[in-house]
């Protein structure tokens, strides 16, 4: 029986090498790697038809035990390539203690406390590194850099509609792991946010901010009645008025969540399905095994089938003006090469998600600090007042939105606090490469996985100083500075950075603006006696994108004198 089972064990220790140097994942070789080498030795040995059952179980056991050790004694000895770089010492076992910490929502506060307790590098998986270091950035995210990483084989949320299940390689924008790909992708996008393209959006937007204003008004006291008023939750209205926007936007509308609500449960579904896919980003392997499972498959695969129903009609309506559906699919037939249904679906979840919930997030957080902070609240007032009359309409002049300084760093100063990607920008070597170099002296070997979470750069002393966790706006301003005030542009990365930076900034951009100046034109605005406004702070989770609670409000409106 030994002898046998010394075999297993050699056995165990190929199948190590052959997973370390292919990767494989297709079930042809993970039967034989699994299935067929643990029994492999035993049904070659000379035993009786008695003892078969016991030795096939001895075997498997004496596989698995030999696989799990070689494999925990290589990712914690210095053979490893990442053996010299600091992190907690289960990080070298395996990725499932990320699982853990992603499950609980609070992945960007311990990727913080990792890097304060061990440095600007640290080792957080077996193959897994973390960087803060602003000199390394470019050749990370950078013309030169990495594309994105393992991370993104687990995070397919389009459904049995989009371009991965359809095995179409073009059209993933955020999710493509070769350079090419993505390139192409972009270049479709870039048509949708030329100058021109986005002047076309304006009417669009200012018609939403409006519904939105008129909506609250309507249910809120006048400052001079003083009526008693229940708070309104303005982290659903903004959510709400994102997703009409986008609907707008993106499929020529009308989603009507501001008049009819969310009857559907759409807003959950993503949520959902956002917060299960930032489980499996960690663990790629076992994506395809988790969208077999009875009870999963609606979570992860409700955006994709809501993104498809909206394709279908956008195709079947056409084009009421030109949306971002009109260049996305073309229709100026400059390429005249059709655009396949699944990659439509694709850069539709890829519209939804990343033109709307993010926005939604942003715009709330602002409010919160707003509110929290009522020194930079009137400070901001008064200069959207000077600006734009009270009580002439919605402040619609995005030229001079734009050059409101006041109101440009307080949507810096938010973006800094609470951006809409805390952790997860992920890249690494191009598969097939061998590895890339970071910097001058950095080797980065293939297989490994770099993150860069901006939500530690925004909060790093080396990078925002002083108070890098205060709500400091005036940092952004020239001369206003009491102390000596360090601001790094670069490591500034609310919209990402390099070739792969977010598409959409100067719409996003503008929401921010145009929302925020007539909220605080509008109303006055405060939270609810007795309301701790650490329930907001405590309700923020990392699934990728930030999701969050509910953001009470009292409104009321502004006198017109």
């Amino acid at each position: 029986m030994a002898s046998p089972l010394l075999s297993v064990g050699g056995l165990a220790l190929v199948a190590h090498y052959w997973f370390k140097k292919y990767e494989p994942t297709d079930v042809l070789s993970l039967g034989v790697l699994l299935g067929l080498f643990p029994v492999l030795p035993v049904i070659m040995s000379p035993l009786s038809s008695t003892s078969t059952p016991f030795a096939i179980l001895a075997g498997y056991c004496s596989f698995y035990a030999a696989l799990f050790c070689s494999i925990a004694i290589y990712r914690v000895s210095p053979l490893h390539t990442l053996y010299k770089y600091p992190g907690p010492f289960i990080s070298r076992f395996s990725n499932f203690h990320l699982v853990l910490v992603a499950a609980r929502g609070r992945q960007h506060h311990y990727f913080k406390k990792m890097h304060e307790k061990y440095g600007p590098i640290v080792r957080l998986g077996p193959n897994v590194l973390s960087i803060v270091d602003v000199e390394l950035l470019p050749s990370i995210l950078g013309a030169d850099g990495m594309p994105k990483g393992s991370m993104w084989d687990g995070r397919r949320i389009s459904g049995n509609h989009g371009q991965t299940a359809a095995r179409i390689a073009k059209g993933d924008l955020v999710g493509a792991r070769d350079k090419q790909i993505h390139a192409d992708a972009r270049r479709v996008w870039n048509r949708g946010f030329t100058s021109a393209s986005i002047r076309k959006y304006e009417p669009i937007l200012i018609r939403r901010v409006g519904q939105l204003v008129e909506m609250l008004e309507a249910k809120c006291p006048s400052a001079v009645t003083h009526d008693a008023s229940v708070p309104e939750d303005m982290s659903k209205w903004l959510n709400f008025f994102s997703f009409d926007l986008m609907g707008d936007f993106v499929f020529g509308g009308p989603f009507e969540f501001l008049r009819d609500g969310d009857k559907d449960g759409l807003l959950q579904t993503i949520q959902d399905g956002l917060r299960l896919s930032s489980l499996t980003g960690h663990i790629p392997w076992s994506f395809k095994a988790v969208m077999k499972l009875p009870f999963l498959p609606p979570q992860m695969k409700g955006v994709g089938e809501f993104a498809h129903r909206q394709v279908l009609r956008r195709l079947k309506d056409g084009a009421i003006h030109d949306d971002l559906f009109y260049h996305l699919n073309d229709e100026e037939k400059i390429d005249n090469d059709p655009t396949p249904l699944p990659v439509l679906v694709t850069y539709a979840v890829t519209a939804i998600i990343a033109g709307s919930d993010t926005t939604a997030f942003s715009l709330s957080s602002a409010l919160y600090l707003l509110i929290e902070h009522p020194a930079c609240y009137q400070r901001l007032r008064s200069e959207v007042d000077a600006t734009f009359t009270p009580g002439t309409g919605l402040p619609t002049d995005f030229a001079k939105l734009a050059q409101l300084e006041y109101l440009n760093a307080v949507v810096n100063e938010t973006l800094r606090l609470f951006p809409s990607v805390p952790t997860s920008l992920q890249r690494a070597p191009t598969p097939g490469s061998g590895g890339h170099l970071l910097g001058p002296d950095m080797f980065i070997a293939e297989g490994t996985a770099v993150y860069v979470p901006p939500y530690v750069y925004h909060r790093d002393p080396r990078y925002f100083y002083p108070d890098p966790d205060a709500f400091l706006p005036e940092r952004w301003l020239k001369g206003e500075d009491d102390v000596a005030t360090v601001l790094t542009p670069n490591a500034f990365m609310a919209f990402s950075a390099g070739p792969a930076n977010c598409i959409g900034k100067p719409l996003a951009l503008m929401q921010m603006r145009i929302m925020l100046a007539s909220l605080l034109q509008a109303f006055d605005m405060r939270f609810p006696e007795g309301y701790d406004s650490r329930q907001w702070l405590d309700s923020l989770k990392d699934s990728f994108v930030t999701t969050r609670g509910s953001l009470p409000v009292i409104l009321t409106r502004r006198s017109k004198d």
